[in-house]
């Protein structure tokens, strides 16, 4: 019969035969009496250490460390745990501990700043920028999940041959979901890759991350809806490289990604800074503050009109969302601007200005192709003065001049949906308070 020590036999002649297994073992058992832990005793003369003119204390564990570590990794032939050991031996924490000041004084509020701070970005408080935690605390209020939106009556609007549908209506459905279900995805990019470790405040910081799972949601919600209405995926999520209209939109907001993602990229200058600043311009005041708003009008609009409802359901969501990205993000420009007065100078802001025209001609151009007639009861006329309308608001935002005097907003309706704490119940089909996607009754 074969016993468990005949099992193990192997494992205890590798032990026999191991030279570096005393000197484990005596390792072992010294550490827990030396007074210093990080001195692990080993043969080493203490007259060759004097002799080598280590005479300091550092020095000496140091060469203790390297004799450890050297016999570890020359002697043991290693299963796990020895191989734990070599590596443990061979850590060097004064990195870590230089990271974290250790025994520096407490973080104050003045120390924090949302770019270039040289505090401790673990520390969470004390808060600087209440506002900053309390959109993290809204969003996580207004959770939802695409699957929680019935697509059913959808489904079948979309497969039906009685017209229920013009040619617009689904070029508009088409558009939307093409532009949308990467243009989510670039700004979560643009987050993670580029503007997260840019900046320095820790608050901030948790509603980015918590912006970009909701970009990740909003993506999600694009893909539930192509693959509800059997729509060809490769054709929609291709559009933003096939579709003239679409594939400028993308293009304008990418380039302000790319230098900011070179790791070598560091802000602390005027001109990085500066660089900094262009990009949350880009993507909060114009990729989401500007090429959003024609497709959601489009889709909403479909939603009044009884059509399209599920569709229409997650589009509404969405804007919610992002109107607090937005309103997020020209909070945490504004915020730089004051911060850092040599950045806004007047050629910079005629710069800004300039970004802004841009992105509203842009999505003129999205909005002329997308409604060649009128539909819906908006045409493209209607829709360059409610961007030209836009515009001018995230233009005053950001303390900067109006540009197109005298327009108003032809869908007044759209800042109703834009309310944070409003959505549609899904029986009454009228405005009530929202607290969580998840504690919805059904």
């Amino acid at each position: 019969m074969i016993s468990w020590d005949d099992f193990h036999e192997n494992d205890k002649r590798t032990e026999k035969t191991s030279p570096a297994a005393p000197r484990v073992a005596q390792a072992t058992a010294s550490a827990a009496t030396t007074p210093t832990p990080a001195v692990v005793p080993v043969d080493v003369p203490a007259a060759e250490l004097n002799v080598r003119g280590l005479e300091t204390p550092a020095a000496v564990v140091n060469e203790v460390i390297s004799r450890v570590s050297h016999n570890l990794n020359t002697e043991i032939d290693g299963s796990a745990h020895e191989r734990a050991a070599a590596a443990l031996a061979r850590l060097d924490s004064a990195p870590g501990l230089e990271e974290l000041e250790m025994g520096a004084e407490r973080i104050q509020v003045d120390d924090k700043r949302m770019i270039n701070c040289r505090a401790d970005l673990n520390q969470l408080v004390p808060f600087k920028y209440e506002w900053a935690w309390q959109k993290y605390l809204d969003g996580c209020a207004n959770h939802w999940m695409p699957q929680e939106v019935n697509m059913s009556k959808d489904v079948a609007m979309w497969k039906s041959n009685d017209n229920q549908l013009t040619a617009d209506e689904r070029l508009i459905v088409m558009r939307s979901l093409g532009f949308f279900s990467t243009a989510d995805s670039l700004v979560a990019n643009n987050l993670v890759l580029a503007i997260y470790r840019h900046i320095t405040n820790p608050e901030c910081r948790q509603y980015l991350l918590r912006q970009a799972f909701e970009e990740a949601i909003h993506t999600h919600a694009y893909q539930y809806c192509i693959q509800s209405l059997g729509i060809d995926e490769g054709e929609v999520f291709n559009m933003y490289r096939e579709v003239p209209s679409v594939a400028r939109k993308a293009s304008w907001g990418l380039r302000f990604t790319q230098s900011l993602c070179d790791p070598n990229f560091t802000t602390g200058t005027t001109e990085a800074d500066q660089h900094l600043l262009r990009n949350l311009i880009g993507f909060y005041c114009v990729l989401e503050g500007m090429f959003f708003y024609c497709g959601f009008t489009q889709i909403l609009s479909m939603g009044r009109r009884n059509k399209m409802t599920g569709v229409a359901e997650q589009f509404q969501y969405i804007l919610r969302d992002e109107s607090m990205h937005v309103n997020f993000g020209i909070d945490v420009i504004n915020q730089i601007k004051n911060e850092n007065p040599q950045l806004w100078s007047k050629a910079f802001q005629q710069e800004v200005i300039q970004m802004i025209l841009e992105g509203t001609q842009l999505e003129v151009e999205y909005a002329r192709d997308t409604m060649p007639r009128g539909v819906l009861g908006m045409n493209a006329a209607m829709m360059e003065e409610y961007l030209h309308f836009i515009a001018n608001r995230r233009l005053v935002q950001l303390g900067l001049p109006e540009q197109f005097p005298g327009v108003k907003n032809p869908f007044p309706w759209m800042s109703e949906i834009m309310d944070l704490r409003k959505e549609k119940n899904f029986f009454e089909t009228r405005v009530t308070e929202y607290q969580t996607g998840g504690a919805l009754a059904w």
